[in-house]
């Protein structure tokens, strides 16, 4: 503008300078955009020597202001300056090109110039913000800048105190600072639309804290962390940060501990990381305690930590504590919310619901979903979109101190005895959706969880199981050996739906164990019938399975307990066919078959009559198990068999399976394959992946055969993922050699 004037005026530097005092050096200075800020006087004495008139001389003077206070915001005030960032920062490769993104982030208002960093206490929020904001500096020529709003303080930072920062940091006087909070706002709002800073604010409290110090577009950005998730914030970019993984967590130990002077073993040091649990605080914490001790090593330091008991006193250095860290949000916590953080610990397994939730809790379900919410605001507790919730293995740790230290024990025992009989009586009443004849179980007492059908029983025993086996595991311990073999029991059906299952071995052990403490033969022979099971099919080990069968035998026999009897025979059967004891196996599987149909329980009975043909087909009596097979099948589709239907519709996909296979090895490979696809499908919908891979295995033979290769390839890597997925890595890895051999 000054270059403009002085043309109009028909004046050189060298004039306007004679005419005004102001040196041409200076002139020339300003004409170039190297002096942008002026003092009054100058600017006034060249206004007087160009003879502006009122409107274009106020233009001038405005423009000097503004560019003094530009020179101002520039140079340094040493407010708000950023924390130093750790020299062996490791790993968040991907959060850190996250924010690099602020960068090339829009002016406009909306455009995602505000990246939330939200997360537990321990993950290392701030450390990782430090560090990108030094990263981004050179993108911000109009300084970063520092706050931190002790947001799990008792007295957060007042919302005009850190306006009143932020502007003073950005160069303005106190004079000229409004009082008010919308007034601030408002100014540094204004100023952060044409400079080009970068705003870090560390540790909000809330979204009433923050959202007056976040830019409204333009040049500005922020970077925000906050253990909360701040959901009512709108159109900022959110980033949740998780612990560690595992890699990248022993790489920040081994940073910590290169200069320590004593080499330690790698597997202990993995060991070290794997126990502080991807935390970067518990690793600084457990790093420094090994640096500042050079006798000990990684080694000593994870045989402490292995001790739950004292874990988190084991993690603390000097005034970092882990401890100490979830202290602070669980300070921020209402009190119901308290007790049922410090309750959860006692749940058995590593995740929950809402319904287990308000049982621990004492409360009702709206209650606890309430509570469970300000857990996971606060980064107490992890949920996921399944409606589950878990901790955080050290948070859990510390949420078992709390309850310690804050409920008598007395108290604590009750709650473990109302939780666990909650759990077994959930999980027996969802077993006996599958028990033939038992019916929906609405006989049971009110308040256990909503299983309104055998699909939700199915579900809830699945994503339970390791709440209900632990709390069986504890009434057993505690001698309540009626409700222990009650559940052991309701679960005999339901396993043969998820046999690959590792745990039903424990759980059919307690049974018996429990059977033999109340004194009933009968039912420990039939516990030790299912165990007999668990090593002929889960486990393939026949031999314990004869030794389970021979002493079922000997209780049912003095008990007289026929149904048992003929159990026994029927397990024995399996496993002498196995072991290639065919003519014994045939004796066995017919006696059993004799015993079932003479007691009217027609859906065992159909089951030897499918072992019978099983028998058969090894025995290499094709024709004849394909007789067999299509007589049960006959006896599966009669309405009038007195099947119980649900029987009938688990054991209708594996027969048909079974005649697929016998017209395979009768050369009638065309209707094998239509007969074994159909199978598959129905084994899929009825969630039985053992009898699956076995058959999709059969009919990628058969589909080699007739040269279809395609689908015979096809057919091997669909077997060798659902082997992989019950956990038999051998045939798993048999199939895959199979699919990619094939031509």
């Amino acid at each position: 503008m000054l270059r403009r004037h002085r043309h109009a005026a028909r004046l050189t530097l060298e004039q306007l300078a004679e005419a005004s005092g102001v040196s041409d050096r200076t002139l020339s200075d300003m004409e170039r955009g190297r002096s942008k800020g002026p003092q009054h006087r100058t600017v006034t004495a060249l206004a007087d020597a160009l003879r502006l008139a009122d409107a274009d001389r106020e233009q001038l003077v405005e423009l000097a202001r503004e560019g003094r206070l530009r020179d101002r915001w520039a140079r340094p005030t040493g407010l708000c300056e950023l924390p130093r960032s750790v020299d062996d920062f490791t790993g968040r490769a991907a959060e850190l090109a996250w924010t690099g993104e602020l960068t090339h982030a829009g002016d406009a208002p909306g455009a995602a110039g505000v990246r939330l960093v939200t997360g537990s206490a321990g993950l290392g929020k701030t450390t990782l913000t430090v560090r990108a904001a030094h990263a981004l500096r050179p993108d911000f020529p109009g300084g970063v800048f520092f706050l931190d709003l002790f947001g799990m303080s008792p007295q957060p930072l007042p919302v005009d105190e850190a306006l009143g920062t932020l502007l003073r940091a950005l160069g303005i006087a106190d004079q000229r600072m409004p009082g008010d909070v919308a007034g601030r706002a408002s100014l540094y709002r204004s100023l952060l639309r044409e400079r080009r800073a970068l705003i870090v604010l560390d540790n909000a409290a809330s979204e009433e804290q923050v959202r007056p110090l976040l830019p409204g577009g333009g040049a500005g950005k922020a970077l925000v962390t906050s253990r909360r998730l701040l959901a009512g914030l709108e159109g900022v970019r959110r980033l949740g940060l998780g612990p560690l993984p595992l890699p990248e967590a022993t790489e920040l130990l081994n940073g910590i501990l290169k200069d320590r002077g004593a080499s330690d073993d790698g597997p202990a040091v993995w060991r070290l990381a794997r126990l502080c649990g991807g935390l970067p605080l518990a690793l600084r914490i457990a790093g420094n305690r090994l640096v500042s001790r050079p006798g000990w090593n990684a080694t000593d330091l994870a045989a402490r930590l292995t001790n739950e008991e004292r874990r988190l006193d084991q993690l603390s250095a000097g005034d970092l504590k882990i401890a100490t860290a979830f202290g602070l949000s669980y300070e921020q916590l209402a009190h119901a919310t308290r007790r049922l953080f410090r309750r959860l610990a006692l749940v058995p397994g590593r995740s929950f619901d809402a319904a287990l939730a308000a049982v621990v809790g004492g409360t009702s379900i709206e209650g606890a979903w309430d509570a469970l919410d300000e857990l996971v605001d606060l980064g107490l507790l992890q949920d996921s979109t399944s409606g589950r919730y878990r901790f955080h293995d050290l948070v859990r740790l510390f949420a078992r101190d709390r309850l310690r230290e804050e409920e008598p024990a007395d108290e604590r025992d009750t709650l473990t005895v109302t939780m666990t009989s909650w759990l077994v009586r959930t999980a027996t009443a969802a077993g006996r959706w599958f028990e033939p004849g038992y019916g929906p179980p609405g006989r049971f007492a009110p308040g256990l969880a909503d299983l309104s059908s055998p699909e939700e029983a199915d579900h809830w025993l699945r994503v339970n199981v390791d709440n209900w086996l632990g709390a069986l595991r504890h009434m057993a311990s505690t001698g309540r050996f009626a409700a222990v073999l009650d559940c052991a029991e309701s679960m005999h059906w339901f396993s043969d739906r998820w046999m690959h299952a590792p745990h039903w071995y424990e759980v059919f052990t307690l049974g018996a164990e429990a059977a033999a403490s109340l004194g009933d033969p009968a039912r420990q022979a039939a516990q030790l019938n299912l165990l007999a099971w668990v090593h002929l099919v889960p486990r393939e080990d026949l031999e314990t399975t004869l030794r389970y069968t021979a002493q079922a035998m000997d209780l049912a026999t003095r008990s007289g307990a026929t149904t048992q009897i003929a159990l026994a025979h029927h397990q024995a059967g399996g496993a002498l066919r196995r072991l290639g004891r065919l003519d014994e196996a045939i004796v066995s599987e017919t006696q059993a078959a004799k015993i079932f149909k003479a007691n009217g329980d027609i859906d065992r009975y159909c089951h030897c009559l499918g072992a019978l043909g099983t028998c058969l087909r090894d025995a290499g009596h094709h024709t004849e198990a394909l007789e067999q097979y299509l007589d049960l099948w006959a006896l599966l589709n009669d309405d009038r068999s007195g099947m119980t239907p649900g029987v009938a519709a688990f054991t209708r996909p594996i027969a048909l399976a079974r005649i697929g296979e016998c017209l395979g090895l009768l050369g009638q490979r065309a209707e094998a394959i239509t007969k074994l696809t159909e199978a598959i499908s129905l084994m899929e919908q009825a969630r039985l992946p053992v009898p699956q891979a076995r058959s999709l295995e059969t009919l990628a033979a058969l589909l080699a055969d007739e040269e279809r290769t395609g689908e015979s390839r096809h057919a091997y890597a669909r077997a060798a993922e659902v082997y992989e997925a019950v956990g038999d890595a051998e045939a798993s890895s048999r199939c895959r050699g199979l699919a990619d051999a094939a031509p």
